[in-house]
């Protein structure tokens, strides 16, 4: 992917604090919006995966805040696949705020067996599919 894959996000009144500001957590959300969107633009739904007895969680978050987002700014979350391996992906994601980036993180997401919650590989078809995305 020459550009990271991105998604609109409005800032809600439910997504902030007492002061309008975007409560810390939300930012986490975001990001789990554009990673979900991106597998669901490669053609894969979430519930894709638990059909096939799979799940992807997320294993760890590295999370950096910038600047404040507050009540009604108009965001840009990206996901782009940093690393993949046979059973994990790391997405290196972003908040953007017109062209200011005011969050950034690296977020793991391993594929593991719904039944025994072990790490597995990740269906060929999806592994392929995130392979072509990271080019």
């Amino acid at each position: 992917m020459s550009e990271p894959f991105s998604i609109p996000i409005r800032v809600y009144i439910e997504d902030t604090d007492a002061g309008g500001i975007v409560y810390y957590v939300n930012y986490l959300k975001y990001m789990e919006r554009a990673r979900t969107e991106l597998v669901r633009a490669l053609g894969y739904d979430k519930p894709a995966m638990p059909q096939q007895g799979l799940l992807l969680v997320v294993h760890s978050a590295e999370v950096q805040y910038r600047r404040s987002a507050i009540l009604d700014d108009q965001l840009r979350a990206s996901a782009s696949i940093g690393k993949l391996g046979r059973a994990a992906i790391t997405f290196e994601q972003k908040i953007w705020r017109g062209d200011e980036i005011i969050c950034e993180g690296v977020v793991k997401v391993a594929c593991v067996d719904d039944a025994s919650r072990k790490p597995c590989a990740l269906p060929e078809t999806i592994y392929q599919a995130l392979k072509a995305a990271s080019q």
